[in-house]
């Protein structure tokens, strides 16, 4: 099914996860417009930005390398990464695909050989074929990144800000809080106010509203920042005791794969998104402007 001429696929691959008909003519929901987004939205650089190794040098040109977390070396090869000279706590992802993550809390307590294992099958996949065919992974280089163990006083894993930019502005924030412990999830606007609509009943929902970050508005900025140009994009962020610290930046939410709820947000959210015209005689969208 994965290897299916892209169009046919995402028409499968939308009406298995959301029970509707897509219409890549005329896609109107959020997620639509993703699936739209992975067959015709082909500039160059989404290819460097999914990239959790190569979007660093953008971050840095973009807002600076204080938002950048700190790296201690990226491999090629799973027996590359020095687990003996890392320090205590360090975090280890997969630089190509998604949700491949070792946090190590307590490095007397990894398991070395399962660790080993578990490298080798990340760098043996590849992204676009392993989810839904989404196109910015297709040819990124198989990597893996090893980086500096975040924590936040007071909380026992870190809150994630993530900001849904259409036309390189934020309209609203999906925050997700206790993912070690009792993950849940909320939609907030701008100025931190709960909003009446979530991202997957999946998730326990935020039910009234949290502290709002101290650095909230540099987040946003950030977040704009780095989102000038595209349609659409998902810019993440932490906030770890009030220092902004970049995460990545993502073109297709959950793979199209989570509807936002109640169900009439996927069309009100999806009008956010303004889907670039598709030139006369071209097959994909190639180029990148940005204001």
């Amino acid at each position: 099914m994965r290897f299916l001429p892209p169009k046919m696929y995402v028409k499968i691959h939308y009406e298995y996860f959301s029970g509707k008909k897509l219409d890549l003519d005329n896609p109107e929901d959020f997620n639509a417009k993703i699936e739209w987004y992975k067959v015709f939205y082909r500039p160059k650089i989404l290819n460097k930005l999914v990239d959790k190794y190569e979007v660093r040098s953008y971050v840095k040109e973009k807002i600076g390398a204080q938002y950048l977390n700190e790296v201690y070396g990226v491999y090629e090869k799973a027996e590359d990464v020095p687990l003996d000279k890392l320090p205590n706590q360090f975090v280890v992802k997969a630089t190509h695909t998604s949700s491949h993550n070792l946090i190590v809390s307590n490095k007397s307590k990894l398991n070395k050989d399962k660790a080993l294992k578990k490298f080798k099958k990340w760098l043996s996949k590849n992204q676009y074929y392993r989810i839904g065919q989404e196109w910015a992974y297709k040819d990124v280089q198989p990597r893996l990144i090893t980086e500096k163990f975040l924590k936040e006083e007071g909380k026992q894993s870190l809150v994630d800000y993530k900001f849904y930019c259409f036309d390189g502005k934020a309209k609203f924030i999906d925050v997700h809080i206790d993912r070690d412990e009792d993950h849940k999830q909320g939609c907030f606007d701008l100025g931190y106010k709960l909003l009446p609509f979530g991202k997957s009943k999946n998730y326990k929902s935020i039910s009234s509203g949290i502290e709002k970050p101290s650095n909230l508005d540099e987040m946003v900025s950030c977040a704009e920042a780095l989102a000038d140009g595209f349609p659409f994009v998902r810019v993440d962020f932490y906030s770890v005791n009030g220092k902004t610290i970049f995460g990545e930046m993502t073109f297709y939410p959950s793979d199209a794969r989570k509807d936002f709820y109640p169900e009439e947000y996927n069309k009100i959210i999806g009008d956010y998104f303004k889907l670039p015209p598709l030139k006369k005689g071209n097959k994909t969208i190639t180029e990148f402007k940005q204001s």
